[in-house]
């Protein structure tokens, strides 16, 4: 594919490239806010629930021995507690059975959890789907500079992004005009990793939604270089010094860097290289379907595409675009503009399906009872609690 290109500003603003202004010595203290949290704590093991999901659903007897789930519980970033209590503790959405007293414990999803997976399936099919995640794939391809990333990468935001399970085979396969799988060599692992690849520079595509505000829409108004201000939101009780206000009103001011340019040549500790990593991070963020991901998970990215530690200068220095939560034993970035309290002002189709996995996860089933099953799976029999609808 080809680079990406460079940036217009350099014969536009020929007097602020070499700006170097940079933020001043003051502590931006970290204050909590609480409908961002309730936000991210909505969402308390849901990619390891829908992990758990894919696996029984892909099996081919739809479930699988409690042992072998057990050994993808460190993969997951579960609790400390067994596989048998985490399952127990959603039984409106995984059933424990023993299929014969020869065999172990398995599990297996309710009817009321294939349900859901069949409707979400359902969307995943949808041409409009398809098509809006393959773009938002190509866009995401189009934020770095080869337009290639590794799959260790880009697994890394797939359940951000609203990825199918096996979104290579059942998503990108069928888009050869947008995507090959190539090798790279990674710096960290020091060997040629898998990876996925844009055919071609997309010029449409290459457009970031602070950009498509600007022009109403209409592409053929957009004028490159604008002074474009992110939308900035504050919690209660938080209270920026004056000083870093001024130093933030005036780095408003500057033009804005499209994402999908190449500004790597301005001086990393400047002004202006902080409103691109800014506009990278906002872009990033508005692209997956919850508009937030892990902080991790952006460090990866940023390290791979060589950003180094200024994405986390943007996170510390702009809480009033980025809020990072402490919530779910991980700490989480959101893009604040997309929230309205603790709702998506914008809800992708399917964020309206996870919500309905919270309230199914969440359900207090009344029809079921713990009762006490022998299971013969081990060479001595185990006393388990497995819970078993009232009227069977």
């Amino acid at each position: 594919m080809a680079p990406k290109p460079p940036p217009l500003l350099a014969a536009k603003f020929p007097h602020r490239l070499h700006s170097l202004r940079t933020f001043i010595n003051a502590r931006v203290k970290w204050v909590p806010d609480p409908f961002l949290d309730d936000a991210v704590s909505k969402e308390k093991n849901l990619k390891q629930i829908l992990s758990f999901k894919n696996q029984l659903i892909h099996s081919p007897s739809k479930s699988l021995p409690l042992s072998s789930l057990s050994l993808l519980k460190p993969h997951l970033d579960l609790p400390t507690t067994t596989a048998l209590k985490f399952f127990q503790k959603y039984p409106s959405f995984f059933t424990l059975f023993q299929p014969c007293p020869s065999l172990p414990l398995h599990v297996k999803l309710t009817p009321q959890a294939l349900t859901l997976h069949k409707e979400e399936s359902a969307i995943h099919g949808l041409p409009a789907q398809r098509d809006d995640a393959v773009r938002r794939m190509a866009k995401l391809l189009m934020l770095t500079n080869a337009g290639k990333l590794p799959f260790y990468v880009i697994n890394r935001f797939k359940f951000d992004l609203g990825l199918p399970y096996n979104y290579v085979t059942s998503l990108l396969a069928d888009y050869p005009e947008y995507f090959q799988v190539c090798e790279v060599k990674d710096s960290v692992a020091n060997k040629e990793v898998l990876a996925l690849e844009l055919v071609s520079w997309r010029k449409e595509l290459a457009v970031s939604e602070m950009e498509r505000r600007s022009c109403g829409g209409d592409l053929l108004n957009l004028k490159k270089g604008m002074c474009l201000r992110f939308s900035m939101n504050f919690p209660r009780g938080f209270d920026l010094e004056k000083r870093v206000m001024n130093w933030v009103e005036q780095w408003q001011d500057l033009p804005y860097i499209s994402p999908y340019e190449d500004a790597f040549h301005f001086a990393p500790s400047g002004d202006l290289a902080e409103k691109w990593a800014v506009a990278v991070l906002h872009e990033l963020l508005w692209l997956l379907v919850s508009k937030k991901t892990e902080r991790d998970n952006l460090f990866c990215l940023g390290d791979y595409l060589g950003f180094g530690d200024r994405f986390k200068r943007a996170l510390r220095h702009h809480p009033g675009i980025f809020y990072v939560s402490n919530k779910i034993r991980t700490q989480t970035v959101v893009l604040r503009e997309a929230y309205r309290k603790d709702f998506l002002v914008e809800r992708h189709p399917l964020m309206g399906m996870r919500h309905r996995y919270i309230h199914l996860m969440n359900k207090s089933n009344d029809r079921r009872k713990p009762v006490g099953v022998v299971a013969f799976g081990s060479q001595r029999k185990t006393k388990v609690n497995l819970c078993i609808d009232n009227d069977k």
